[in-house]
């Protein structure tokens, strides 16, 4: 059965559920307490369930419990050779998958050609530039130049993507690159993973973004003893930062 992009996030700043672990009966409790929450823009899938059950699969479960839109993060996607990217593309289009998000790290030549194939099979792409992990870039110890995920999300705008991915967890390059891409586009669209348990506080983080944002939330869902509660705590950090 092939899918198209049919289901957006109709709010402005809302909760993306990111569903990271290896249990459908985990996902159908999270969804089952969820899909009737309005500020629950909706749910990230990871490679965990995708490569246990089949993303296929996966998805036609949550298509059965509602019509939020669906997020698939291969963690990370978007860094292999171009012709990879249509096999990649054609598979979100059948799996009915409405976004999904890459990091394209391999070189401008690999983020164009996946960003295009996105969209030829009417999948929306959110690129990411820059991990949530403190030794990403090389000014931290890591091995990506500190000026690479800001050519990354230069390149994307170039594309016109609207949709980027900044870590919760680091205000300061939170703050230096939104300012960066809200300059480029009008209007873009941020999703910020990073938070709760990977130490990003929301309500800073909220003052920060303001409007055109969603908070991707794991473990500090999908762990508590009360998943409806626990939104609901979580979405107040969003509105009243």
């Amino acid at each position: 059965m092939e899918g198209g992009v049919f289901r957006k996030i109709k709010r402005d700043r809302s909760i993306i559920i990111a569903c990271d672990f290896d249990s459908l009966e985990k996902l159908k409790e999270i969804i089952s307490n969820s899909y009737d929450m309005d500020m629950v823009g909706g749910y990230k899938i990871g490679f965990g369930l995708a490569l246990k059950y089949g993303l296929p699969n996966v998805a036609s479960i949550i298509r059965n419990l509602t019509e939020k839109p669906i997020i698939y993060d291969h963690q990370k996607g978007g860094t292999d050779v171009l012709h990879t990217a249509k096999i990649f593309s054609k598979i979100m289009r059948e799996s009915m998958i409405d976004y999904a998000i890459i990091f394209p790290l391999s070189g401008p030549s690999v983020e164009r050609a996946w960003i295009e194939e996105l969209r030829s099979n009417n999948i929306t792409p959110i690129v990411g530039g820059i991990m949530t992990v403190q030794d990403f870039l090389a000014s931290a110890g890591g091995f990506i130049k500190s000026e690479g995920p800001l050519e990354i999300y230069r390149i994307a705008v170039e594309l016109k993507v609207r949709d980027f991915v900044l870590p919760g967890n680091n205000l300061e390059i939170l703050k230096h690159y939104k300012k960066v891409i809200d300059s480029m586009i009008e209007d873009p669209i941020y999703y910020l993973p990073g938070l709760g348990a990977q130490g990003g506080d929301l309500k800073l983080c909220s003052k920060i973004m303001e409007k055109n944002w969603h908070a991707i939330i794991g473990r500090s869902i999908y762990d508590s003893r009360n998943i409806r509660e626990a939104i609901i705590e979580h979405y107040k950090m969003i509105i009243n930062p």
